[in-house]
Protein backbone atom coordinates (compact mmCIF):
# COMPACT_ATOMS: atom_id res chain seq x y z
CA UNK A 1 0.00 0.00 0.00
CA UNK A 2 1.19 3.47 -0.79
CA UNK A 3 1.99 5.47 2.13
CA UNK A 4 -0.86 7.55 3.09
CA UNK A 5 0.77 10.83 2.04
CA UNK A 6 1.76 9.88 -1.38
CA UNK A 7 -2.06 9.23 -2.20
CA UNK A 8 -4.84 12.14 -2.88
CA UNK A 9 -6.95 13.50 -0.45
CA UNK A 10 -10.39 11.74 -2.24
CA UNK A 11 -8.12 8.01 -2.13
CA UNK A 12 -7.32 8.58 1.64
CA UNK A 13 -10.89 9.53 2.44
CA UNK A 14 -12.28 6.34 0.67
CA UNK A 15 -10.86 4.05 3.93
CA UNK A 16 -10.55 7.35 6.66
CA UNK A 17 -12.75 6.17 9.34
CA UNK A 18 -12.53 9.63 11.43
CA UNK A 19 -15.73 12.25 10.79
CA UNK A 20 -13.54 15.23 11.43
CA UNK A 21 -10.79 13.80 9.26
CA UNK A 22 -13.17 12.47 6.24
CA UNK A 23 -14.81 15.95 6.34
CA UNK A 24 -11.47 17.66 5.41
CA UNK A 25 -10.39 14.79 2.82
CA UNK A 26 -13.74 14.98 1.18
CA UNK A 27 -14.45 18.76 0.82
CA UNK A 28 -15.24 19.20 -2.57
CA UNK A 29 -14.41 22.83 -2.74
CA UNK A 30 -10.71 21.64 -2.44
CA UNK A 31 -7.27 22.89 -3.77
CA UNK A 32 -6.75 24.34 -0.03
CA UNK A 33 -4.86 23.41 2.67
CA UNK A 34 -4.75 26.48 4.80
CA UNK A 35 -5.34 26.63 8.26
CA UNK A 36 -5.09 30.83 9.26
CA UNK A 37 -4.44 30.79 12.62
CA UNK A 38 -6.01 34.16 14.94
CA UNK A 39 -2.74 34.90 16.94
CA UNK A 40 -3.53 37.91 17.79
CA UNK A 41 -6.02 38.90 20.66
CA UNK A 42 -8.56 40.04 18.25
CA UNK A 43 -11.86 41.54 19.03
CA UNK A 44 -15.05 39.42 18.96
CA UNK A 45 -16.54 42.59 16.36
CA UNK A 46 -13.47 41.73 13.97
CA UNK A 47 -12.55 38.15 14.06
CA UNK A 48 -15.95 36.89 12.79
CA UNK A 49 -16.02 39.46 9.64
CA UNK A 50 -11.74 38.45 8.97
CA UNK A 51 -12.93 34.48 8.92
CA UNK A 52 -15.84 35.63 6.18
CA UNK A 53 -12.89 36.95 4.23
CA UNK A 54 -10.42 34.06 4.40
CA UNK A 55 -13.31 31.25 4.21
CA UNK A 56 -13.48 30.89 0.60
CA UNK A 57 -9.71 30.32 0.44
CA UNK A 58 -9.05 27.79 3.96
CA UNK A 59 -9.89 24.19 4.87
CA UNK A 60 -9.92 25.17 8.67
CA UNK A 61 -10.44 28.18 10.56
CA UNK A 62 -8.06 27.78 13.96
CA UNK A 63 -9.65 29.55 17.10
CA UNK A 64 -8.65 30.72 20.72
CA UNK A 65 -11.82 31.52 22.08
CA UNK A 66 -10.20 32.05 24.93
CA UNK A 67 -8.20 35.22 23.97
CA UNK A 68 -11.05 36.64 22.43
CA UNK A 69 -11.22 40.27 23.95
CA UNK A 70 -15.02 40.88 24.05
CA UNK A 71 -16.22 36.90 23.59
CA UNK A 72 -20.00 36.02 23.57
CA UNK A 73 -21.60 33.14 22.98
CA UNK A 74 -23.16 34.66 19.75
CA UNK A 75 -19.63 34.03 18.19
CA UNK A 76 -19.87 30.64 18.46
CA UNK A 77 -22.83 30.88 16.58
CA UNK A 78 -21.62 32.95 14.16
CA UNK A 79 -18.43 30.73 13.79
CA UNK A 80 -20.92 27.94 13.39
CA UNK A 81 -22.75 29.80 10.29
CA UNK A 82 -19.47 30.68 8.49
CA UNK A 83 -18.29 27.31 8.70
CA UNK A 84 -21.61 25.89 6.60
CA UNK A 85 -21.28 28.84 4.57
CA UNK A 86 -17.80 28.53 3.19
CA UNK A 87 -17.19 24.48 4.04
CA UNK A 88 -14.67 24.97 6.46
CA UNK A 89 -13.66 22.91 9.58
CA UNK A 90 -13.42 24.91 12.67
CA UNK A 91 -10.45 23.91 15.06
CA UNK A 92 -10.14 25.23 18.84
CA UNK A 93 -6.20 25.53 19.92
CA UNK A 94 -6.79 24.32 23.38
CA UNK A 95 -4.69 21.98 24.36
CA UNK A 96 -6.47 20.80 26.96
CA UNK A 97 -8.16 17.66 28.07
CA UNK A 98 -11.70 17.41 27.57
CA UNK A 99 -14.23 17.90 24.70
CA UNK A 100 -17.71 16.90 25.99
CA UNK A 101 -18.35 21.11 25.84
CA UNK A 102 -16.94 22.45 22.87
CA UNK A 103 -18.79 23.50 19.94
CA UNK A 104 -15.94 22.71 17.33
CA UNK A 105 -14.60 19.93 14.99
CA UNK A 106 -11.14 19.47 16.11
CA UNK A 107 -9.61 19.78 19.22
CA UNK A 108 -5.83 19.40 20.41
CA UNK A 109 -4.08 17.65 23.45
CA UNK A 110 -0.42 17.21 24.40
CA UNK A 111 0.22 13.09 24.10
CA UNK A 112 2.33 13.53 27.59
CA UNK A 113 -0.32 11.69 30.06
CA UNK A 114 -0.11 8.75 27.36
CA UNK A 115 -2.94 6.47 26.26
CA UNK A 116 -5.21 7.66 28.59
CA UNK A 117 -5.98 10.72 26.90
CA UNK A 118 -6.87 9.56 23.96
CA UNK A 119 -9.46 6.50 25.52
CA UNK A 120 -10.76 9.16 27.29
CA UNK A 121 -10.81 12.20 24.60
CA UNK A 122 -12.57 9.78 21.89
CA UNK A 123 -14.89 7.93 24.42
CA UNK A 124 -16.57 11.89 24.63
CA UNK A 125 -15.75 12.68 20.82
CA UNK A 126 -16.12 10.43 18.87
CA UNK A 127 -19.44 10.16 19.62
CA UNK A 128 -20.16 13.61 18.69
CA UNK A 129 -17.75 13.18 15.44
CA UNK A 130 -14.95 14.98 16.70
CA UNK A 131 -11.13 14.96 16.08
CA UNK A 132 -8.15 15.18 18.36
CA UNK A 133 -5.10 16.46 17.52
CA UNK A 134 -2.04 15.35 18.91
CA UNK A 135 0.63 18.12 19.57
CA UNK A 136 3.90 15.86 18.53
CA UNK A 137 6.28 18.65 17.76
CA UNK A 138 6.14 22.86 17.88
CA UNK A 139 8.10 25.03 15.71
CA UNK A 140 9.18 27.39 18.42
CA UNK A 141 13.43 27.76 19.49
CA UNK A 142 14.10 25.05 21.61
CA UNK A 143 11.02 22.64 22.16
CA UNK A 144 11.43 19.97 23.92
CA UNK A 145 8.41 17.88 21.71
CA UNK A 146 11.13 17.12 19.44
CA UNK A 147 13.45 13.19 18.93
CA UNK A 148 11.84 10.78 20.67
CA UNK A 149 8.66 12.22 21.48
CA UNK A 150 7.69 13.17 18.46
CA UNK A 151 8.02 9.63 17.51
CA UNK A 152 6.48 8.57 19.88
CA UNK A 153 3.37 10.81 19.82
CA UNK A 154 1.77 8.54 17.08
CA UNK A 155 2.50 5.54 18.76
CA UNK A 156 0.13 6.49 21.28
CA UNK A 157 -3.14 5.23 19.60
CA UNK A 158 -3.37 2.19 16.95
CA UNK A 159 -6.60 3.38 15.62
CA UNK A 160 -6.02 4.54 12.48
CA UNK A 161 -2.87 4.84 10.71
CA UNK A 162 -3.57 7.18 8.86
CA UNK A 163 -3.14 10.57 10.20
CA UNK A 164 -4.28 14.04 9.00
CA UNK A 165 -0.61 16.24 9.84
CA UNK A 166 -0.90 19.65 10.24
CA UNK A 167 2.02 21.98 10.56
CA UNK A 168 2.45 25.35 12.50
CA UNK A 169 5.32 27.82 11.62
CA UNK A 170 4.67 27.90 7.87
CA UNK A 171 5.87 30.90 6.25
CA UNK A 172 6.85 32.57 2.38
CA UNK A 173 8.63 35.44 3.82
CA UNK A 174 10.52 35.54 6.99
CA UNK A 175 12.25 32.33 8.28
CA UNK A 176 11.72 33.60 12.27
CA UNK A 177 10.68 35.96 14.49
CA UNK A 178 11.75 37.91 17.61
CA UNK A 179 9.27 35.43 19.72
CA UNK A 180 11.36 32.57 18.85
CA UNK A 181 8.83 30.76 15.81
CA UNK A 182 10.60 29.61 13.53
CA UNK A 183 9.02 29.43 9.55
CA UNK A 184 9.27 26.94 6.75
CA UNK A 185 8.28 27.43 3.51
CA UNK A 186 4.59 25.37 2.43
CA UNK A 187 7.05 23.42 0.03
CA UNK A 188 8.83 22.73 2.41
CA UNK A 189 6.06 20.79 4.79
CA UNK A 190 3.92 19.74 2.31
CA UNK A 191 6.04 18.17 -0.29
CA UNK A 192 9.33 17.20 1.91
CA UNK A 193 7.68 16.37 5.07
CA UNK A 194 4.52 15.47 3.83
CA UNK A 195 2.42 18.14 5.99
CA UNK A 196 -1.31 17.87 5.01
CA UNK A 197 -2.69 21.08 6.42
CA UNK A 198 -0.22 24.58 6.72
CA UNK A 199 -1.28 26.81 9.73
CA UNK A 200 -0.78 30.27 8.59
CA UNK A 201 -0.94 33.41 11.34
CA UNK A 202 1.30 36.24 10.32
CA UNK A 203 1.75 35.34 6.70
CA UNK A 204 -1.82 36.07 6.09
CA UNK A 205 -3.18 38.13 8.32
CA UNK A 206 0.40 40.59 8.98
CA UNK A 207 0.23 43.53 11.59
CA UNK A 208 -3.87 44.14 10.78
CA UNK A 209 -6.30 41.55 10.24
CA UNK A 210 -8.80 44.33 8.78
CA UNK A 211 -7.28 45.11 5.52
CA UNK A 212 -9.54 42.78 3.62
CA UNK A 213 -7.84 42.85 0.47
CA UNK A 214 -4.23 42.30 1.75
CA UNK A 215 -6.03 39.22 3.62
CA UNK A 216 -7.06 38.15 0.78
CA UNK A 217 -4.51 38.48 -1.39
CA UNK A 218 -2.25 36.34 1.12
CA UNK A 219 -4.49 33.77 1.82
CA UNK A 220 -4.35 32.67 -2.07
CA UNK A 221 -1.10 33.19 -2.23
CA UNK A 222 -0.59 30.81 0.21
CA UNK A 223 -3.21 28.28 -0.67
CA UNK A 224 -1.86 28.40 -4.50
CA UNK A 225 1.39 27.26 -2.79
CA UNK A 226 0.55 24.91 -0.75
CA UNK A 227 -1.92 23.17 -3.38
CA UNK A 228 1.28 23.37 -5.87
CA UNK A 229 3.30 21.20 -3.54
CA UNK A 230 0.55 18.49 -2.41
CA UNK A 231 0.17 18.07 -6.60
CA UNK A 232 4.06 17.53 -6.73
CA UNK A 233 4.25 15.36 -3.98
CA UNK A 234 0.84 12.71 -5.43
CA UNK A 235 2.44 12.89 -8.94
CA UNK A 236 3.37 9.65 -10.18
CA UNK A 237 7.30 8.78 -10.14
Amino acid sequence: MSLPHLQTYAQRALRHKNPAANSFLRQSRGKSQILPSAWMSPPQKTFSPSSDVVGPFVCLVKTHIDIIEDFTPSLVAELQALSAKHDFVIFEDRKFADIDRQLVHLTNAHPVPGPSIITGLSSVGLPLGRGLLLLAEMSTKGSLASGSYTEAAPNETTAEEDFLVLTPGVGLDVKGDAMGQQYRTPREVVLESGCDVIIVGRGIYGKDPSLVDSVVAQAKRYREEGWAAYLARIKPL
